[in-house]
Order: C-alpha cells, then structure tokens, then sequence
C-alpha cells in the first residue's frame, strides 16, 4: 500500500471518529429530560505559591512533586544564621536596658531621700527664722536646696520612665525578629498536593522566592459553560453531578458561582452553541468532605461532563446520574 493511501485511510478514520464522538455527544444531550443540562469541563483546583517571606538560601526542602501535604506540615526552611544573631544581639541590647532602669530606679531613691532631707532642713529653718535664730538668707538657701533637689527627682523619674520605654522598644526588636526567624519556616496552610518544586536546597531566593506550588485539594470543582437561556435559570446551590470520563459513577456536587458576564467559549470546552456564541461560567463545587474522602484519587484536570439541574421544578436525576462509588452520598451536603 502507497504512504499517499495510508494518509487517506488514516484521515479518513479520523474523520469518522471525530464524527461518531460528536453524534454521541449530540446523542447525549438529546436524551436527558428537559430541566437538565450538562456541558463538557475539567476538574480543577486553586494553586497556591509557597514563597520565602524574606531573602535567603534555602536550607531544606522536604516535600517533592507529587507528595500530600496537610495543613501546618513544614515543607521547607530557609537559613536564618543571620537573623540569630541579630536577635543575640537585640537580647543583649535588652538585658544593658533592663540594667539601665534598675540603676535609674536606684537613683530615684537617693534623691527622694535627698528631697526628704532638704524638706526637713526647710522646714527647721521656717521655726528658726520665726524666733530670728536663722537669717532670712539662710531660709531663702533652704528654700532653693529644696526646690532644686525636687526638680531633680522629678527629672530622675523621668529618666525612668525613658529607660522603661528603651526596653519597650528592644522588646519590639526581638520580636520583630522572632517573627522573622518564625518567617523561614515555609508551613501549609491548606491541604494539597505538591505540583512544582521550583527551589533546591543550597539555592538562594529572594523576598517572594517561590519553593513550591500546591494544588489546594480543599476546593475541587468543575468549570462548565452553558449558553444564556440555560444559565439564566441556574441558582447558586442547586445540585449538580460530575461525570468523569472512563468512570460509570457520578460525584454529586452544588453550583457555588454562576458569571455575571458572558465570555466566548474556551476552545478547550465543546458544547452544544457554536462558537461565535457566548456562555456563562458555572462552578460546581465538590463538597470537601467529598474530596477527603476520595483524597488520594483526586486528579485536578481529569476531564468529564457537568450536569445542573434547572429551577424551578427539575427533574429527577437519569439512573446513570444516580450511580455512587461505594458510600458516597446521594447528594452534596457541605
């Protein structure tokens, strides 16, 4: 046989193929009940960027692709060396203040036991100078000693005060850098799978660095599109199914978004509108107790058929949308 016959045979396959795929389809959509509609989509899931807060070099990364992470799992750590003994430093810092305030309090003491003397020494020479024993320079002086040695406790606790808000503030450094030390150990904060590892240990990153990227496992949904007069009548909470292909069981789900705005239809999404024509985004959520349960199946872009029951009296679900995976609920319920 010729290469030019084997194109044609093999094209000519293709084409009937192509066909044949588009008739089931077209065939599928024809056979559920009026109130049902359903739309080609994929399962998909937020992505969360695991970045280093602050610049560094990556001291240990210790999760790999693929790998289920759980929320508060340390998946990597970056070297903080520098910033340890920044915080000996502001510790040391600390203690010379404390030092300061305890000699300031200590000052404080002597010169009210000063002020308390000069009061006394003033009111002798007040009786004195009454029965002209003591001039009235000489009370004059008192007077002056004993105002001067209260301006002076009045400043010394002042300085007090001063030192008392120095320690304030050396506690603030450390920690500040505590929070920064606590800053480059990279944890989870949601449950996940780790999809890119972009960083090696040895590697220094910048502030923002990116290590990992985590598929978010805890909000799994499919993304269909449906044209204008179907999801005009699609409400936010109405039970939906997932279909999955190469799966003969259907995962109930509940519409968490209809889009206020139409958009053409991706080119990676067939439905039944031609493609000059706009369509809705509709979200159907799988409900999270869902996902853990099934989590170590759970293949963010497996591809499938969503279906949505249309207000506001749908039909019962067709029996092959009421097939479950073994102890499964019939419906969504989170």
């Amino acid at each position: 046989m010729s290469k030019t016959r084997i194109v044609l045979v093999t094209l000519a396959v293709a084409a009937i193929a192509a066909l044949g795929t588009r008739y089931w389809l077209l065939q599928r959509q024809q056979e559920l009940p009026d109130g049902l509609v359903s739309s080609n989509g994929r399962i998909e899931a937020d992505q969360i960027d695991v970045a280093a807060k602050l610049g560094g070099r990556v001291r240990a990364v210790s999760v790999r692709e693929g790998d289920l992470v759980s929320p508060g799992q340390v998946v990597a750590r970056v070297d903080d060396a520098e910033l340890q003994a920044l915080r000996a430093k502001y510790l040391a810092d600390l203690a010379g203040q404390e030092a300061s305030v305890l000699e300031a309090k200590a000052m404080v003491l002597q010169r009210r036991a000063e002020l308390a003397l000069k009061e006394a020494d003033l009111q002798r020479s007040l009786q004195l100078v009454k029965t002209g024993a003591v001039s009235q320079q000489n009370r004059d002086r008192a007077q002056s000693e004993r105002d001067a040695a209260m301006a002076i406790l009045e400043a010394t606790e002042k300085n007090v005060i001063a030192r008392e808000r120095a320690i304030e503030a050396a506690k603030a450094l450390v920690d500040q850098v505590d929070t920064q030390i606590a800053d480059t150990v990279l944890q989870m904060p949601v449950q996940g799978r780790v999809l890119y590892r972009l960083a090696n240990p040895g590697e220094v990153v910048g502030a923002g660095g990116k290590i990992l990227t985590i598929v978010d496992l805890s909000e799994i949904y499919m993304e269909i599109y449906l044209p204008a007069d179907q999801a005009i009548r699609v409400a936010v909470g109405s039970q939906a199914r997932i279909q999955l292909d190469g799966i003969d069981f259907a995962v109930p789900a509940r519409v968490s978004f209809v889009s206020p705005e139409a958009q053409f239809t991706p080119k990676q999404v067939e439905t039944r509108s031609e493609r000059d024509k706009l369509v809705f985004r509709v979200k159907l959520r799988v409900p999270p107790s869902l996902v853990a349960r099934h989590i170590e199946q759970v293949k963010t872009g497996a591809r499938g058929t969503g279906y949505v029951r249309l207000g506001p009296n749908p039909p019962d679900w067709p029996a092959a949308l009421q097939k479950r995976s073994p102890g499964d609920p019939l419906e969504a319920v989170d």
